[in-house]
């Protein structure tokens, strides 16, 4: 019989193949893979942040298309409606009645493309399907299929035609993802396999094959699911939480939701490690990318130039750690 730690064994490895497919079409960026994968073993949903061109999109599609799971993209517009994203009703002839229509969030990863370029309005439809997975239309409710999250891409705030996401949007969002430019290798790498033929448009041509399936990710969040966690190791979450709102550059700092939501994420990455508990250093590795959109600076700090990261960073190593 098959132990719980051999098949754990086997999906991990079987997840370091999906990292390799991901890598036939996408180049340097190996940090936002595992931050993707976190974020589906987690059950979260991930944002991503970057300028145009660094490959956001087709990260994404990627690392779906290697798991076997369904992907819908939007282009999010200012003229994008609420109903565009979730569904609407509509008026049939035949049979004089109204029926439900769905939108492309009835889908496994739904990727929402440039989420900060339309209203907070149609940013706010995705509230309910992010928290609850579900979309209520007409007082009934519809469940999203399983597994269900968002990855949304943005560009950096200061971009023209950008708008920020509300503050109750940001904290539905397990982790933000920041990807750099690539450095002068990678860019290189880049620009030789264009010229060898790679279309991004057809992954197949580019050799990615699907690896694992919905039933083999859901098999994984079980596992990632009964990591524990010491009551000292809980301990030091709170205290690394509650540095964050006492410090004099930060105007709001980290709610229980954000507590728990690193809890998630250093579940995942110890599982991802071999390991069956999580420690100090995983909720450190963690902080960055599940605590940095979550932080709301004062204004003086904000015309500072004080950054955010640099902040958890110092908190991370004022607070004792447990021994």
């Amino acid at each position: 019989m098959t132990t719980t730690a051999q098949t754990s064994d086997t999906l991990r490895q079987s997840l370091a193949q999906v990292r390799a497919e991901v890598g036939k079409a996408v180049v340097g960026q190996d940090g936002a893979v595992t931050g993707l994968l976190i974020a589906l073993l987690a059950r979260g949903h991930v944002l991503l942040e970057g300028v145009p061109g660094v490959a956001k999109t087709l990260l994404v599609r990627s690392l779906s298309h290697a798991l076997s799971l369904d992907t819908k993209r939007v282009q999010f517009t200012p003229d994008l409606m609420p109903g565009d994203v979730t569904g609407s009703l509509i008026y049939d002839a035949n049979s004089g009645e109204f029926e439900f229509r769905r939108g492309p969030v009835f889908t496994n990863i739904m990727l929402a493309d440039e989420i900060n370029r339309t209203p907070p309005k149609t940013q706010s439809a995705l509230l309910e399907a992010m928290e609850e997975r579900q979309v209520s239309v007409d007082g009934t409710t519809l469940p999203l299929p399983v597994p269900f999250i968002v990855a949304a891409t943005m560009n950096p705030i200061e971009y023209e035609g950008t708008y920020t996401l509300p503050e109750a949007q940001l904290d539905r969002f397990l982790v933000k993802l920041v990807l750099d430019l690539p450095d002068r290798e990678t860019e290189v790498e880049v620009l030789r396999r264009h010229a060898t033929g790679f279309n991004p448009r057809d992954l197949a041509a580019a050799g990615v094959t699907p690896v694992l399936g919905a039933d083999d990710l859901a098999a994984a969040q079980a596992s990632v699911a009964a990591v524990g966690a010491s009551a000292d190791v809980l301990a030091y979450l709170v205290d690394l939480a509650r540095a964050t709102r006492h410090s004099p550059s930060v105007r709001l700092g980290v709610s229980p939701r954000g507590s728990t939501a690193l809890l998630a994420a250093a579940k995942a990455w110890a599982w991802l490690n071999g390991y069956d508990s999580i420690t100090p250093d995983h909720l450190q590795a963690m902080v960055l990318p599940v605590w940095r959109h979550r932080i709301q600076l004062r204004p003086e700090a904000e015309l500072e130039g004080v950054d955010v990261d640099a902040i958890l960073r110092s908190i991370v190593q004022q607070v004792q750690v447990p021994i």
